[in-house]
């Protein structure tokens, strides 16, 4: 199955502010105002993708974020530092914007659902170990690299686990979520088995090595289908976010 890429350049309603959570240009939020069904809801935290490279940021994330904040909820998609070989710098900017912007944004019940896609899958499984947020109410990966020594000898995206990590992945467990103690907190993967940029083999290996986790494997569906509001993948990633938060 080919790739359509197509939602990472499609319009989508803008954010209805900008939050701030540091003092580095890249320390910023966009947010999503939910109506009265967000009021009793989590706030979703969507952290991009992208193989934690500079070229890629939150902007293609808006198709998603609207359309999650469409069906009840309010949604903050953040920023966060990518510079290869700085893996730290990266997991300290997610860490701050978990413990900062859930405080700044109203319109939810104070629990948050992180949401991450691809490297942002990754941020995310490895957050609600490392740093989760004060009231994580789930995570939920789409196509995530959850599986940091399988994606190296994968050699996704062209050796992103090494630019990434600018060293061996056997050298930095600490940042490899299925190496890491369980998830505290429910723990959901979707992955689309037609996946030719993250192979859903990577969430399968996360799956066992992590039992306490959930896998829903999607048919037929590809890389983006899983943030793509006119996929046919999409109704099981707002159900899976619905699980999680109602």
């Amino acid at each position: 199955m080919s790739e359509d890429r197509s939602v990472l350049t499609r319009e989508a309603s803008a954010p209805d502010l900008m939050l701030r959570y540091g003092p580095l240009p890249e320390h910023v939020a966009d947010a999503w105002c939910g109506d009265a069904r967000a009021a009793v809801r989590p706030l979703v935290v969507i952290v991009h993708g992208g193989f934690w490279r500079p070229e890629y940021d939150r902007a293609h994330t808006r198709p998603m974020a609207a359309a999650i904040r469409d069906a009840g909820w309010t949604v903050a998609s953040i920023e966060y530092s990518r510079v290869p070989g700085d893996p730290d710098a990266t997991v300290r900017d997610v860490a701050e914007a978990l413990a900062v912007v859930p405080g700044e944004l109203g319109g939810h019940d104070g629990r948050v659902i992180t949401v991450g896609h691809s490297a942002g899958g990754h941020l995310v499984l490895w957050a609600a170990i490392a740093a989760p947020a004060a009231q994580q109410a789930g995570t939920l990966a789409l196509a995530p690299v959850a599986d940091l020594r399988l994606a190296q000898r994968l050699e996704l995206d062209g050796g992103a686990v090494v630019d990434f990590l600018g060293a061996d992945a056997s050298t930095r467990a600490d940042l490899d979520p299925v190496r890491l103690p369980a998830p505290a907190g429910p723990t959901v993967l979707v992955h689309g088995v037609s996946d030719a940029i993250v192979p859903v083999t990577v969430a399968e290996s996360y799956a066992v090595g992590q039992p306490g986790s959930r896998l829903v494997a999607v048919p037929d569906a590809a890389h983006f289908a899983v943030i793509d509001p006119l996929s046919g993948a999409w109704p099981t990633v707002l159900a899976e976010l619905s699980r999680l938060g109602d």
